[in-house]
């Protein structure tokens, strides 16, 4: 594939959506400030007219300028519509190509293509981004990129011809279990409130306030239902969005790379080198907690600031503690998905209480100040707290093996990380002076991902067994071994 090669046309549409979205409080801001007499609507379409056809041609314009190519093992990019801008991306760098299908991509049967590589390009998007080609073409550069970084797989052996087996497909009853116990609900409510206060200058809710103040005295009733209704359907929309999302999840394993393909409206499909795992990560709210039930997530040296999935991504959405084992033991045969951890000491769980009751103490004391007898009800607040301080003491552990270390905390979801030795970047060990005092200490590992850091920390540990963790990770150790 030597002659440069434009995106397919929908790519223009996508644009121009795309720009529209970016442009859409200016838009609401020259309705609200234009809007006014027949001279101010005229200027406002005019206004918008011109906006809306600069951004039509410019979409029409980047379109035609981005061109790209396979050429002497490097991915070649041109583009820019003012500026001609160049990137070769060399074959041997990407580390991973995510493919996905949105809604108009599926309907003129073409993908996404997204490009990470090896640090990535140190900003807020990919490598780089194929918006729109065919799933030949696809096909073509995954099994061009394969044949440039191994090239004993030529000809005869692309990267859909390597042998491959299944490792993992969701359920119907673990999406729905799935998406019954996320917290999507909080997501959909933060965009509606982000959204409503992006229009806090155009909208006079204090005035609207005003109005309605009277009346929302004398039907509260009213008021809670219907708090009640936008909480139900909220809830039911990110229900929706978890189930579309997550929908035919399967993982399937290849000779180098664990492929992840999931979505109904938008389809997506995950490389993830396995040379490239950095840690394995399991995550558990209250209620999976409860249920047995975790996800799963692999922390992987790839992605970049817009794409943090590609440094960490979802494995397994929800599965049975107990068959992780059985499902990822014969994948990834480096790891011991133990579960028995060694418990932080006694002595620590005084500490983990009074870590919260730094906060909620005060408010207590000045509830109780300033709002007599209602100020009582702040016990209720301090007694969780108290509670949840003594589940973070309780679930709170490590494990050390041969060559893996293991970590367990909780912060609002229990984690537990399971670390190589050869991918630890660092060790951190933390003595405050009334640690010491306990002969405490808390440990911190960390390991190198694609966007930021990412690892373990467990607070109060026995500074005799945090020592033995140094030990074993300690160059003179490794000379031992």
């Amino acid at each position: 594939m030597s002659e440069p090669k434009r995106l397919h046309p929908i790519v223009i549409l996508l644009t121009i959506g795309k720009r529209i979205k970016d442009f859409i409080f200016t838009f609401i801001a020259l309705f609200f400030i234009l809007n006014k007499g027949d001279g101010g609507k005229l200027l406002l379409i005019g206004a918008s007219a011109i906006v809306i056809i600069g951004i039509i041609l410019f979409s029409i314009l980047s379109w035609l300028r981005y061109t790209y190519r396979l050429e002497q093992n490097e991915l070649r990019i041109e583009y820019g519509v003012f500026v001609r801008k160049k990137r070769y991306i060399p074959l041997e760098r990407i580390q991973s190509l995510d493919i996905s299908q949105g809604l108009l991509q599926r309907l003129c049967g073409m993908v996404k293509v997204q490009i990470e590589t090896a640090g990535g390009s140190g900003t807020d998007e990919a490598e780089a981004v194929l918006s729109a080609i065919s799933k030949e073409e696809a096909r073509y550069i995954q099994e061009y990129v394969a044949s440039a970084k191994n090239p004993s797989v030529q000809n005869d052996k692309s990267v859909h011809e390597d042998p491959s087996h299944f490792v993992y497909k969701i359920t119907p009853s673990q999406l729905i279990l799935l998406s019954l116990t996320s917290g999507g609900v909080g997501v959909v409510i933060s965009a509606v409130l982000a959204f409503l206060s992006q229009l806090d200058d155009f909208i006079p809710y204090k005035k609207i306030f005003r109005g309605i103040e009277q009346w929302a005295v004398s039907n509260l009733i009213l008021i809670a239902i219907l708090i009640f209704a936008g909480l139900i359907i909220a809830w039911i929309l990110a229900l929706f969005g978890t189930m579309l999302k997550y929908a035919d999840f399967h993982v399937t394993k290849t000779e180098h790379d664990l492929v992840i393909s999931q979505g109904l409206v938008e389809k997506r499909q995950i490389t993830i080198p396995l040379t490239r795992i950095q840690a394995i990560r399991i995550n558990e709210n209250i209620v999976r907690q409860w249920l047995g039930y975790g996800s799963v997530m692999v922390e992987s040296a790839g992605g970049s600031a817009s794409n943090k999935e590609g440094s960490k991504v979802l494995l397994l959405p929800l599965v049975k503690l107990q068959d992780i084992e059985q499902i990822l033991g014969p994948v990834l045969t480096d790891y011991q998905f133990t579960l028995s951890f060694t418990p932080v000491p006694k002595r620590a769980m005084n500490r983990y209480i009074l870590r919260g009751w730094i906060i909620i103490v005060p408010i207590v004391v000045v509830s109780i100040v300033f709002l007599k007898v209602w100020g009582l009800v702040s016990f209720i607040i301090l007694a969780l707290v108290t509670f949840w301080g003594v589940l973070k003491y309780k679930d709170a552990g490590w494990s050390l093996e041969e060559q893996q270390l293991s970590l367990r905390y909780r912060s609002m979801v229990r984690t537990t990380v399971f670390i190589k030795k050869n991918k630890i970047q660092s060790l951190e060990m933390k003595e405050s002076y009334f640690q010491r005092r306990k002969d405490l200490a808390t440990l911190e590992a960390f390991v190198k991902v694609g966007f930021g850091g990412a690892g373990g920390c467990v607070m109060d540990m026995d500074r005799m067994d945090v020592k033995k963790v140094y030990s074993w990770f300690s160059r003179d150790s490794e000379k031992r071994d």
